[in-house]
């Protein structure tokens, strides 16, 4: 099997344990469309290595769904699953709104003021789980971290590269 590229992969959840003797997986789901992921024939799980076929997948409380893979068959080969990651591809994903994105997306962005001055490039997201937080980069100075909140962000343009937030004065304290 050819090497795969992380990127072509989207995070989807977790296994948390496994279910049941046959084989069944506990699944903590992160994705903001499962009910899409239920319509996929196949997902990656740990190494990216190989497809797995999706049995069934089914809603079991909250954000934690049940996983049948028609390769996992036992009790021990889903516990030996259990803390891997678990992916769709890219091009298996929901399609997204005009103002959705993928947060990953977001990481390598130029960062600049409505008034045009630029801040720095998006280093990385923080889920806080009130909102996101976006760690800004300069070299040279302390990052910024700047709360993915409309009130803050003004637009993001994936295509064009940048994110645009209020001035500096509305995100740094003095």
């Amino acid at each position: 099997m050819t090497a795969r590229n992380i990127d072509d992969f989207l995070l989807v959840g977790r296994i948390s344990a496994a279910f049941g003797v046959r084989g069944e997986l506990k699944i903590s789901m992160i994705s903001s469309h499962p009910e899409h992921i239920q319509k996929l024939k196949h997902l990656f799980v740990g190494d990216l290595s190989k497809p797995f076929t999706i049995g069934r997948l089914h809603q079991h409380k909250g954000s934690l769904y049940l996983l049948r893979l028609a390769e996992v068959d036992s009790r021990e080969a889903a516990e030996a699953m259990q803390g891997l990651e678990v992916y769709i591809h890219r091009s298996d994903a929901a399609p997204l709104a005009n103002d959705e994105y993928f947060l990953h997306d977001l990481v390598g962005l130029q960062v600049q003021t409505e008034a045009g001055e630029v801040i720095g490039q998006a280093a990385e997201i923080i889920e806080t789980g009130a909102n996101d937080v976006l760690v800004v980069r300069k070299l040279g100075q302390a990052d910024i971290l700047v709360p993915m909140v409309r009130a803050v962000v003004r637009s993001i343009d994936i295509a064009g590269g940048t994110i645009t937030v209020t001035s500096l004065a509305d995100i740094v304290p003095e």
